[in-house]
């Protein structure tokens, strides 16, 4: 890794002769709709699955596999694309990948059965590199007192989106249909194309190379193994020979996979990235919060919908339930971009603990008592503060632990296990809400009780993370090493 050969950063360099200077005001205008997009179509459609599989005359189980495509495609083509834009330029392929989405989208608004809908959805979950490459164009066009503030914004839009899905899905299928859920994020997805298509140089910073293709083939079967036992375990049975067969063949896959990228020469993923301390507690955080977020997104709605007979329910309609998520969303909008200029001063770590705590509060404070709607909207609001400050500084702790031509497959690593954590975080939730329940199917008190004392505890997983992850004095003499360019130089040793 310290004898990559990487090219000038063009954002923080005079233009090269004949290159332009691109505005970057509009280049992360363009990225941010079409991370949005993808965020957004990731949770817009959980809240309606029943109403899609009443309209489309298939079973709950059968409709799962809607979001079950999407989390198996994303996991799998984002390591995949996020090397390729490392080899063949960031640019060239976010426009396949925002073209993919694009197709995926108008696929499942026209989609007249199931298996449309899923072949559309498995396309949309190929977009999941939009985040890494997008990172590495910011790394690669924008000034550096810019970047940390702007991977602020663009890892809380993924935060921003999967709750705005929430939130809207419910006043979209209630005041037009289904359809609808993927018609209006493909305006902002056209947006994003031509905007990066007519907007956008290609970056210069490139890593030529070839695909490695077995290493690919190898970590799909382990992915889609993972994921997929992980996503229907709870149909299937955790016990069921199934499930066990494939959270196996997953394990075995993966250690093999390792095994093979530390003996091919131009690995898929560099595996000694996963040495450096700085990348591996971000993934840790990662993980974590991807099962916070979704853990969140599970337990607080279905709480909202309960009647109010039940004693502990609030009686409230999708459309109502969704409105209680707003503080959250907008707590990210605020928390990703002030985690950036943190960063800047403080280094990743301090916003990065920082977030921790805020999310294990906001678990620890409904698992306590969550009787009164205040003590949800309290929660919300440090969930929302939480992940904000902790996705932006993962994000800025991978890109200054690394070189600029490895950005995107450290990223990619980074959404996976991100996508991970939320898969588990999904499956563990509605595992707890299903094994209490009362004769009648309604979830009771202490599955909630339950299930935020998990989260808080799984919470308190990225407060360690965290805390190991390495100081800004450390950070400073690792770059050095490896070569990395764009570590603050102004930032203070801590």
């Amino acid at each position: 890794m310290s004898n990559t050969i990487q090219e000038p950063r063009t954002g923080s360099v005079p233009t090269a002769a004949g290159r332009r200077r691109p505005n970057t005001t509009l280049i992360v205008i363009y990225l941010s709709l079409g991370g949005l997009s993808f965020a957004v179509l990731q949770s817009l459609v959980a809240p309606a699955l029943a109403t899609i599989g009443r309209d489309l005359s298939v079973s709950t189980s059968d409709a799962s596999w809607i979001l079950t495509a999407y989390l198996l495609s994303a996991a799998v083509l984002t390591p995949i694309f996020g090397r390729l834009g490392d080899m063949v330029g960031k640019r060239r392929i976010l426009i396949v990948v925002l073209s993919l989405l694009l197709v995926g989208t108008l696929l499942a608004a026209l989609a007249p059965n199931l298996g449309v809908l899923i072949a559309g959805r498995a396309l949309q979950g190929a977009a999941g590199a939009i985040l890494p490459l997008s990172i590495g164009v910011v790394r690669d066009e924008l000034p550096r007192d810019k970047v940390g503030v702007t991977i602020g914004l663009l890892s809380a839009i993924f935060g921003i989106g999967a709750g705005v899905g929430i939130v809207a899905a419910g006043p979209i299928v209630e005041n037009l249909s289904w359809h609808w859920l993927f018609w209006l994020p493909a305006i902002l997805i056209v947006i994003a194309l031509v905007g990066v298509i007519f907007g956008m140089p290609e970056s210069p910073v490139k890593k030529p190379g070839r695909l490695d293709l077995v290493g690919a083939g190898i970590l799909s079967v382990s992915l889609v193994s993972l994921l997929l036992a992980i996503s229907e375990g709870e149909n299937w049975g955790w016990g069921d020979g199934k499930t066990l067969g494939l959270l196996a063949l997953g394990a075995v896959a993966l250690v093999v996979f390792v095994v093979v990228e530390l003996r091919v020469k131009e690995p898929l993923i560099d595996m000694r990235l996963m040495k450096i301390r700085g990348v591996w507690t971000a993934h840790v955080v990662a993980l974590v919060f991807g099962f916070a977020m979704f853990g969140t997104f599970v337990l607080v709605p279905t709480l909202l919908q309960l009647p109010t007979a039940t004693g502990y329910g609030f009686g409230e309609s999708v459309s109502s339930a969704g409105l209680f998520l707003l503080p959250t969303v907008l707590m990210m909008i605020v928390a990703g971009p002030v985690a950036g200029i943190l960063v800047r001063k403080t280094g990743p770590k301090p916003p990065m603990l920082l977030g921790a705590v805020f999310v294990t509060a906001a678990f620890i404070l409904p698992a306590i008592d969550h009787s009164q709607l205040w003590q949800v909207v309290v929660s919300g609001i440090l969930t929302g503060a939480g992940i904000g400050l902790a996705l932006a500084s993962t994000s800025n702790a991978i890109i200054e632990s690394v070189p600029a031509t490895q950005t995107g497959e450290a990223i990619s690593v980074n959404t996976i296990a991100r996508t991970i954590g939320s898969s588990v975080g999904t499956a563990v939730i509605a595992a707890l809400i299903s094994s209490h329940s009362s004769a009648q199917g309604l979830p009771l008190d202490d599955a909630f009780t339950i299930g935020f004392w998990a989260c808080a505890g799984v919470a308190v997983l990225a407060i360690v993370g965290a805390l190991l992850a390495p100081s800004m004095r450390q950070r400073r003499a690792q770059a050095l090493a490896l070569g990395v360019d764009d570590f603050p130089a102004d930032a203070p040793a801590r």
